[in-house]
């Protein structure tokens, strides 16, 4: 039985070591695309349903929790689907893989939302900078394995963030358009470097 667990844990081990070394082609240029018309969508329907977002904190942050739930699902769909086309026996240790990858900076923005709207509401203007910060670490931290020229869309969140914060340190007011605008801009930028860099999309490999 000793025998079967350790044959079991070699072959565990030597799929995570392949996986590692191998790029992951689990992310879509098309489904990349439709994350960024998402958030087109609820910077738009916020515009004209929210009409003061700083006094109305918690319908904001709803509506950007509920679109990324909608961006993280159509992620996991289309991830699950082109990792078994693409990757055969390693779809599952490679989706782990990418999930690891890019579950520390996710985490972190939950916490850092709820943390600031219990105890620190006042600062609430700063989570969309921080968020798209956080989501600059999550980038980078899968640049090992995607194309190296995702690094740019990492590098764009990461100077957009801190642009946001600068721009709202002066009026410390929350809008749809710090954290829409930012967010239709990356995940196109992510599209098209995905796109260009495998020459496929999603619905068709």
């Amino acid at each position: 039985m000793r025998d079967l667990d350790k044959a079991l844990a070699d072959i565990i081990a030597i799929r995570s070591q392949l996986a590692a070394g191998t790029a992951f082609r689990g992310y879509g240029p098309a489904t990349m695309a439709a994350t960024a018309a998402v958030a087109l969508a609820t910077a738009l329907i916020q515009q004209v349903v929210l009409r003061d977002p700083t006094a109305e904190p918690l319908a904001f942050l709803l509506g950007w929790a509920a679109a990324a739930c909608v961006s993280l699902t159509m992620i996991w769909i289309e991830m699950r689907a082109r990792s078994r086309r693409h990757h055969s026996g390693l779809a599952d240790a490679m989706i782990h893989q990418a999930v690891e990858q890019f579950l520390p900076a996710g985490i972190a923005g939950v916490l850092l939302a709820v943390l600031l709207w219990k105890f620190a509401p006042e600062a609430l203007w700063m989570l969309p900078g921080l968020w798209q910060i956080l989501t600059s670490l999550g980038v980078f931290a899968s640049v090992r394995s995607l194309p190296r020229t995702v690094a740019l869309a990492g590098a764009f969140y990461f100077l957009a963030g801190f642009a946001v914060l600068l721009l709202g340190s002066a009026s410390h007011t929350l809008s749809p358009w710090t954290m829409g605008l930012p967010f239709v801009i990356g995940q196109g930028l992510m599209a098209g470097i995905l796109y260009f860099a495998t020459g496929d999309s999603d619905v068709e490999d």
